[in-house]
């Protein structure tokens, strides 16, 4: 055999072998599937997963011999969560005060160490499967776009994380109480809008900085201004000419209606929504992401900050009308998207607390299928990534988690026993076995 020959074959024999060893193909056998473009439960499918993305799936695929198999076949087999509502590089005590925290944040805490911080937070979102994440500022100079970076590069291990960079607001941002000789510190935290025109420039920084989504402050209570619909608009405006969605921190109803009205897509919190204002949200198809949390939790806090029960006969009365609310929201046709807001210490990891948003809505009157249905395919839709995450289809991401237990008869005690997380093709956590 000529020696060119036998050098050809021999590297490609060496090829061969190593695109084995590198191979990352398997074949995950589910005993239920939750098809959440559908929002529905289907029985006995096998998932072909290549790579990073499914390739199949399907109840009459064909297994090779040898090939690597995970046995999901007594568990519901469901896409990974996304929490819609997250701020990991941001953390307080139930007992701090916001803006006190805030400043002593960014005037005291080195960006690296609250960069690591965060990233721990971030993890632990992997081991409760929830595999994506909508983080909406709190951030400083776009750590969260570091972060997000650091994780698709594969330096550290965290959730998909779709960053928003710098909170785009009214005077003052979020942090009250600030004396004028000292306003520069809350443009550490916030991209305050200054006119329509400076609007656009703060997209476009934001976009140059390379975020997934815009975060804007509809109204930045309890300080008293606001952005103008003319600015939001031109927000907005920019924004969708770049691809990217807008969402709006809304608290009060005039804001969100303002922040409708000048073109967003989502409204985040949106406490006092009027009934015309959730009627304009369903012909104008803008998600809403409800950030209320469960009786249990709020207990919880309140024990932790040394509040006496009895200061708090006001969390009933506040809980009937959140719940009227999301109720009345469906009913009008509203899109529920699932997010938690979770960033106060309650002694629980991130991912933990971030759980609680399941109760909550359940606790509210959804029902099952559909809170899964807003934790995954809306979710993804709202951020016009449901043909990549959040749902179990040929090309989309293998984010994929199994829980025990049956979903309908005991939707809590299952959608929080979650034994198995796979993210982009690689498994985090197996407690099948």
């Amino acid at each position: 055999m000529p020696r060119f020959t036998f050098l050809t074959l021999l590297l490609s024999v060496f090829s061969f072998i190593g695109a084995l060893a590198q191979s990352n193909e398997m074949f995950i056998l589910a005993g239920s599937v939750y098809d959440s473009e559908q929002n529905s439960i289907l029985k006995n499918r096998v998932i072909h997963v290549e790579g990073k993305k499914i390739s199949n799936i399907g109840n009459n695929i064909k297994i090779p011999e040898n090939a690597k198999i995970i046995d999901l076949s007594d568990y519901t087999v469901l896409p990974g969560f996304i929490d819609a509502h997250t701020h990991v590089l941001f953390d307080q005590e139930p007992q701090d005060d916001f803006a006190e925290h805030s400043i002593s944040t960014l005037v005291l805490e080195n960006q690296a160490l609250r960069t690591l911080r965060g990233y721990r937070r971030a993890k632990s979102y992997l081991d409760v499967g929830i595999t994506s994440i909508k983080d909406l500022g709190n951030s400083g100079q776009f750590l969260d776009v570091a972060l997000r970076d650091a994780i698709n590069e594969g330096t550290i291990e965290g959730p998909r994380i779709f960053a928003a960079g710098k909170i785009m607001s009214g005077f003052g941002g979020q942090i009250y109480g600030v004396q004028s000789g000292y306003e520069e510190i809350v443009n550490l935290e916030y991209r305050i809008i200054n006119s329509p025109y400076d609007a656009v420039n703060a997209v476009r920084e934001h976009v140059n900085q390379g975020v997934d989504v815009i975060k804007i402050c509809a109204d930045n209570l309890p300080n008293n201004t606001r952005l103008t619909r003319g600015e939001m608009q031109k927000i907005t405006e920019t924004a969708h000419d770049y691809g990217l969605t807008v969402t709006a921190h809304s608290i009060s109803n005039r804001s969100a209606w303002d922040a409708i009205k000048a073109g967003v897509d989502g409204i985040e919190h949106g406490f006092f929504l009027a009934d015309s204002t959730l009627k304009l949200m369903a012909d104008k198809n803008v998600f809403l992401v409800p950030t209320e949390n469960s009786r249990s939790y709020m207990d919880r806090y309140y024990k932790i900050s040394g509040s006496n029960p009895d200061d708090l006969k006001w969390i009933e009365g506040y809980m009937s009308n959140m719940k009227e609310r999301l109720m009345k929201a469906i009913e009008m046709g509203v899109t529920i998207v699932a997010g938690s807001d979770n960033y106060t210490d309650i002694g629980v990891s991130r991912g933990i607390s971030s759980q609680d948003m399941f109760r909550t809505y359940y606790e509210s009157g959804m029902k099952p299928l559909n809170i899964l249905q807003s934790a995954t395919y809306l979710s993804a839709k709202s951020l016009k990534k449901e043909s990549e995450i959040g749902i179990l289809k040929p090309g989309a991401f293998a984010d994929i988690i199994a829980i025990k237990g049956d979903i309908e008869k005991d939707f809590i005690g299952s959608v929080e026993n979650v034994v198995f997380v796979m993210k982009d093709g690689k498994v985090y956590m197996d407690n099948t076995f």
